[in-house]
């Protein structure tokens, strides 16, 4: 039943002229798709980095003994979880509506360096703090979550060893946390590929923004363009959970006895059990 619905998919996907399959391999590789693809690559890139820095920064301070930064970590992830990113983005892009420039110096005092706002905050910036700071804040959760999954009994043996603090962080905590921490957070990191189709809306031209763009001035194509976006969207997102796959295999090294096979072992162990299946039916 199920192989007869998948297959009746399939048919229809493939007969139904208003994909225009022609018109999606004319602008799958197109310059403009594959310019905004790297613009989607780089976005995505750059906010995971800001979005993991800020969130093990954040989490350490929630898991300090220092009440304030508690309560500040605390109200920063509050807040930024309740933004929508989206609204965050095009609060930035405003951003110079209230201050034309930016200035360090002593406070109520005279500035020693001045910034114009405008040529400061490009699309490019505004995008990646945007996002960064969002995903900042969910980060900070699963790393917090991570570490506090590793038993207490591990740190009280780093300690009665005499390691000193950061050693046991480095050498016990941070090991056994990181199999608690990939999974949930290679999930943000397919979040944060989906999450910069919302950069179109700063003026910076990613892949939805390329294909909105080139749909809007070819009216007919939008079906095959929004395939377009969609499949080298399915690419990347395909990409990240390979990556997390063999990521979390070596990280599972010191928890099982023998690691699962790869799917290409899988694939090698199959087709040899076929072979030998083939060998023992023509010898018989």
């Amino acid at each position: 039943m199920v192989l007869v619905i998948v297959a009746q998919i399939i048919h229809g996907l493939v007969t139904n002229d208003f994909f225009a399959w022609p018109r999606f391999s004319y602008w799958f590789a197109r310059p403009v798709i594959l310019h905004g693809l790297v613009v989607t690559i780089e976005v995505a890139a750059l906010s995971a980095v800001v979005g993991l820095v800020g969130g093990v920064i954040l989490a350490l301070m929630r898991l300090s003994k220092n009440p304030v930064l508690q309560v500040v970590s605390w109200i920063y992830i509050w807040l930024f979880r309740s933004i929508p990113l989206l609204v965050l983005l095009l609060f930035l892009y405003n951003f110079g509506a209230l201050y034309k420039s930016l200035s360090l110096g002593i406070p109520f005092g005279p500035g020693f360096l001045h910034f114009d706002e405008s040529t400061l905050a490009t699309s490019l910036v505004i995008a990646v703090i945007g996002i960064g700071l969002n995903e900042a804040a969910f980060a900070a959760e699963i790393v917090r979550a991570g570490i506090l999954s590793v038993d207490q009994g591990q740190r009280e043996a780093a300690s009665a060893l005499g390691l000193p603090r950061s050693h046991e962080f480095r050498r016990v905590v941070a090991p056994q946390a990181l199999r608690a921490i990939i999974p949930p957070y290679v999930n943000q990191l397919i979040g944060i590929v989906k999450a910069t189709s919302l950069v179109y809306y700063v003026s910076l031209i990613d892949l939805f923004g390329a294909v909105e763009t080139m749909g809007s001035t070819y009216s007919g194509d939008i079906i095959p363009l929004l395939m377009v976006a969609t499949v080298w969207y399915v690419i990347l997102t395909s990409i990240i959970s390979v990556i997390q796959y063999y990521v979390e295999r070596h990280f599972a090294r010191g928890a099982v006895r023998s690691l699962p096979p790869t799917p290409v072992q899988r694939v090698r162990r199959g087709f040899a059990q076929w072979r030998a299946a083939r060998t023992t039916t023509a010898v018989a």
